[in-house]
């Protein structure tokens, strides 16, 4: 997209857009799943302010995702306010498929040991193989704890507002700083964005997990799981 219809975008063209990348699907694929055009989802995302609430809703399905968070209407507010779904389980997620949940960018939580104590704060991440490497102040917990090559835990979540279920998936393992300067900054030129805190926060960081584990919370008759899933 050029520069000049960025500008033009609205919240939810924003939100739509970046449901969609997330999803991995084109704009002919948003259009089948809504019944409408790729040249309407692209004026949505574009231009148009707000659709009539039935395509809305459609929208939303096509999306995988709820009107509220699509119209930033759950923006502020803290996700895991509803109620605990009924007939729920919870299964393990196998490594393979905590890879995949990740996906190759997005942003987790870091946890770290800082004098004594624990601190645990959300960071910008990028999957580089079997790794997650993260760009921090050289004056930071993380760099403070990558130098002395200390186990973190890194954590990456998902919910599901509308049906009460989701998914984590947690990383635990050594962290190291990334001295060669070509090298960091290679891993820096490589990252889809830099830290959404702003700053002077070039230095890398990468964490070679030991374990990666996940879990996810089902339940019965929502999208998603098989007939009688959930008891």
């Amino acid at each position: 997209m050029n520069p000049a219809a960025r500008h033009h975008m609205s919240d939810l063209g924003r939100r739509v857009e970046a449901q969609r990348t997330h999803l991995g699907l084109s704009r002919e694929e948003v259009a089948a799943r809504t019944g409408s055009t790729p040249g309407y989802i692209g004026l949505l995302e574009e231009q148009l302010p707000i659709p009539g609430v039935e395509f809305l809703v459609r929208l939303a399905n096509a999306l995988e995702t709820t009107v509220q968070d699509l119209t930033g209407y759950t923006a502020d507010v803290a996700p895991g306010t509803g109620r605990a779904g009924r007939h729920a389980r919870m299964d393990d997620i196998e490594e393979p498929e905590c890879w995949a949940l990740l996906g190759g960018r997005g942003v987790g939580r870091v946890a770290v040991m800082a004098d004594d104590e624990p601190e645990l704060f959300p960071v910008n991440y990028q999957v580089v193989g079997r790794e997650v490497m993260f760009m921090t102040a050289e004056d930071s917990s993380l760099a403070k704890a990558a130098a002395a090559g200390v186990t973190i835990a890194f954590e990456e979540d998902q919910v599901d507002e509308a049906f009460s279920q989701g998914w984590s998936v947690l990383l635990v393992g050594p962290a190291r700083t990334v001295s060669d300067p070509a090298t960091a900054r290679a891993l820096r030129d490589a990252a889809y964005s830099k830290p959404w805190a702003g700053g002077e926060r070039d230095t890398v960081v990468v964490l070679t997990p030991h374990r990666v584990t996940g879990r996810r919370i089902r339940v019965r008759g929502a999208p998603g799981t098989e007939p009688g899933a959930g008891h």
